[in-house]
């Protein structure tokens, strides 16, 4: 396994009125953030809240080229980010000790924090296709061109890892600097991972390995 320091490329935040950041996505355009009662898209050029809506939003957000989901306690809702609407929701597959959230394959996966596992489930019914276990609690997870990843955050010690989706071994290790939480995790699709900071209401852009 290798094992690397995390490279931080650019800081985001703390947001006015965003005490924490929990999920953390990207649409392509906007990266979007989740802060416990609202979901807020960033302009991520300039660094700003260019919109919010006001949406339970206390864990995982993902994005699956139209809508967003959102983990609330223990569900998941289905928004549409043009105007807030939630059109649907399902079982959250840890009944409320979700963590992470990401979309891959027509899917939705999902990270159990404390159950130091990822579920892999059906976005319409909310059922467990498969599970993958973690010997770290798990936050943040993302898909990014084939490849698994989740962040961890225990204790004081946080990193990003590749996992192999199959086996749940992990290949590769990003460390965060001492005291630097990574609580959401997403993928821009090229170069970079945002990672949500928790309770310092920040985003940490890092450096994608290859």
């Amino acid at each position: 396994m290798k094992t690397s320091q995390a490279q931080i490329i650019r800081e985001y935040g703390p947001f006015p009125g965003a005490e924490s950041v929990a999920g953390v996505t990207f649409d392509g355009e906007r990266m979007w953030f989740a802060s416990g009662d609202k979901l807020n898209a960033v302009d991520t050029a300039r660094g700003e809240v260019v919109r919010s809506l006001d949406i339970p939003a206390d864990a995982g957000t993902a994005f699956d080229g139209r809508y967003l989901y959102q983990i609330a306690e223990d569900k998941i809702q289905k928004i549409d980010p043009q105007n807030g609407q939630v059109l649907s929701t399902i079982p959250a597959p840890g009944h409320g000790g979700d963590s992470g959230l990401a979309w891959a394959e027509g899917t939705l996966w999902v990270g159990q924090h404390r159950g130091r596992k990822i579920c892999q489930i059906d976005p319409e019914t909310g059922s467990v296709l498969r599970t993958i276990e973690s010997n770290r609690f798990v936050t943040g997870v993302t898909w990014v061109d084939g490849q698994l990843w989740h962040g961890t955050w225990e204790g004081e010690e946080s990193d990003v890892r590749h996992i192999d989706p199959q086996t749940g071994e992990v290949l590769e290790r990003l460390t965060m600097p001492a005291g630097t939480a990574v609580s959401g995790l997403e993928s821009d699709g090229a170069g970079q991972f945002f990672c949500g900071g928790g309770n310092s209401g920040k985003i940490r852009a890092i450096k994608r390995p290859g």
